[in-house]
């Protein structure tokens, strides 16, 4: 077969007669295919994605003679045979050079895919214009099989909130277009504590996996800590400096491993040595810094939109405790991947690696944003609960530095209980987020730091976070301040829901609280909100598919009984949106523990 060139039966096809001749033109091949024995994915490359940009020419990913940029991979750090993390997943970019075949177009092939875990994961792309969907089965050692299906973004219109990677350009046979290509990492579920043995690809035109793999479990961890990148924002800029990161632990352990993530970035970013600390007092830490690895060095360096975890090592983690973690960035970094809003200071040191330092004296400057950390994990324990918010569970209107955030308190609640298990809280708030809707827009370095919408997001701030066990979600307010109507919302809220049910993670969703007062809680919006409460309250409540295993009714906690569009005076922060720690801490209480257990 010629470069480019399709196999047969996968000619390109489009309008409303695409299932119809899906169904006549993949039939044919499933009997042929289902003799082979599954072969590794790279056995089946039969589509070349990558060009030199001196030689366009010798790729056509799509079918019109477009391609991927190999310099702009490069770049990205996406670098030939390289091992990329993303999600939890561990992936191989293909090995090839530019203008080798470096990709399958799913055609129901098997492939021989080894491992135990929560998911699958394909780093793909889809080339049709839209997207494309097809079912594929797991096979399992033990003789079982599980089906799954795949639904993959367009490398050029897909949504930027959701991929793992951008490219500035797409090659041509014409000339390079100064355009965005994407590629994604998409997960599946797979039947928990089995082995699999091999992987069915769907059948479905225009669908390209370049690479695939079992995700590990994290069981024997618990996540701790954890937020959510927000933004990709100006920095510094920083060169050979140490970040000193102050965090908050939930639940304790005897292990520790720490989580960064390059998210949203288009360059690498070099990590080049890292400590954990419990803190004294601002950057002073009780005792040495304990240095980290990654898989054994010192330092790590995390491609364009792939993460880093270090090793777990052997220290003890106090629950509800400050953590001091210290990482020297020992390049230039003038834009980063971080989360906005901490209500916690931070420091950065003068140049050096001051990672082991045990006084404050290097810490110069104070931050207010955490860059690049994303995850504490302990180990043991009995998983966690995800809590995906904006600002309201972000910690807007707590007292700074004094961990009153609503998830704070949850965690506190949880830990003095011996009725349910101790869970570890993960607080995925973003400050400004929506359910429907990005306020960043998934690429390059912006100054709005309200982050991609939950929908783009939930994948990794919920699906991949550590041993997820619940799921709580509370959002909705500002889509409605800004628009959207009550069915938007449901819609958009039936949709986290089933996903999240789909992987086995219990949902439980709260109502929209009172904005009444504040400039765009007008009365068509609270309109609005009452309609996707009372949704939420009964329809959702009484198991007619909606994929929600309880409700939170936190609208009934945080409105004046006097005034229910508005919020009780004492637990107002003052801007009529926001509860202060009153009403933060009310929310926690609302929370019925036995509702988080799966």
């Amino acid at each position: 077969m010629c470069r480019g060139e399709r196999a047969p039966g996968l000619r390109r096809l489009s309008g409303p007669g695409i299932i119809l001749a899906l169904v006549a033109t993949l039939t044919p091949l499933s009997s042929s295919t289902r003799a082979t024995e599954p072969l590794s994915l790279t056995r089946y490359f039969d589509n070349t994605a990558i060009s030199d940009d001196g030689r366009p020419d010798t790729a056509d990913f799509d079918g019109s003679g477009a391609s991927l940029s190999a310099q702009d991979l490069t770049a990205a750090g996406w670098t030939r045979g390289r091992a990329l993390t993303v999600q939890g997943a561990r992936l191989t970019w293909p090995h090839g050079e530019p203008g080798e075949p470096d990709n399958v177009r799913a055609a129901g092939q098997p492939v021989r895919v080894q491992g135990k875990g929560d998911a699958l994961a394909f780093l793909v792309a889809g080339t049709g214009g839209s997207d494309v969907s097809g079912g594929g089965t797991v096979s399992y050692v033990d003789g079982t099989q599980s089906t799954y299906r795949l639904t993959v973004p367009d490398w050029r219109s897909g949504p930027l909130g959701g991929k793992a990677v951008a490219l500035p350009h797409v090659n041509t046979p014409g000339g390079q277009l100064t355009e965005r290509a994407r590629l994604f990492v998409v997960t599946v579920p797979i039947t928990g504590g089995h082995e699999v043995a091999s992987v069915r690809l769907p059948y479905a035109v225009d669908l390209h996996v370049f690479a695939l793999s079992v995700r590990p479990d994290t069981a024997g961890w618990t996540g701790s800590w954890a937020a959510s990148t927000s933004t990709y924002a100006t920095v510094g800029p920083w060169t050979d400096r140490t970040l000193r990161l102050v965090v908050h632990t939930s639940a304790g352990g005897p292990r520790v491993r720490l989580r960064f993530d390059n998210t949203f970035a288009s360059a690498p970013v070099r990590i080049g040595s890292a400590t954990v600390a419990v803190q004294a007092t601002g950057a002073t830490p009780t005792g040495t810094p304990v240095p980290l690895t990654f898989r054994g060095a010192r330092g790590a360096e995390l491609p364009a939109g792939a993460q880093a975890f270090s090793d777990p090592l052997d220290f003890a983690v106090p629950a509800d405790a400050n953590l001091l973690v210290s990482f020297h960035l020992p390049g230039t970094v003038t834009a980063a991947p971080l989360h906005r809003l901490t209500q916690q200071r931070s420091y950065v040191s003068e140049p050096g690696d001051h990672t082991a330092d045990s006084t404050p004296a290097p810490y110069t400057s104070v931050l207010t944003t955490w860059p690049l950390l994303t995850g504490v994990d302990v180990g043991a324990g009995p998983g966690s609960v995800v809590v995906l918010g904006d600002s309201i569970t972000d910690g807007e209107g707590s007292t700074l530095e004094a961990n009153r955030r609503w998830p704070d308190v949850l965690a506190d609640r949880l830990r003095a209980q011996h009725t349910v298990p101790p869970y570890g809280v993960l607080n995925q708030g973003i400050s400004a987020n929506r359910v429907l809707t990005d306020r960043y827009p998934g690429d390059g370095v912006s100054a709005d730091s309200g982050g991609v919408s939950a929908l783009h997001r939930l994948d990794r701030d919920v699906l991949a976070q550590t041993s997820a066990r619940t799921a709580i979600v509370f959002q909705g307010v500002n889509d409605l301040r800004n628009g959207a109507t009550a069915d938007n919302v449901i819609a958009g809220l039936r949709e986290l829901a089933e996903r999240a049910r789909a992987r086995g993670v219990r949902v439980l969703v709260a109502t929209i609280g009172p904005c009444g007062g504040e400039a765009r809680c007008t009365s068509v919006v609270d309109g609005q909100r009452a309609a996707v409460n009372t949704w939420i309250r009964e329809e959702a409540a009484s198991g007619s598919g909606s994929g929600i295993d309880g409700v939170l009714d936190f609208d009934a906690v945080l409105r004046d009984p006097a005034r229910p569009t508005r919020l009780l005076a004492a637990y107002d922060s003052g801007d009529h949106l926001h509860p202060g720690d009153a009403g933060l801490a009310a929310l926690a209480g609302a929370v019925d523990l036995g509702a988080l257990v799966p």
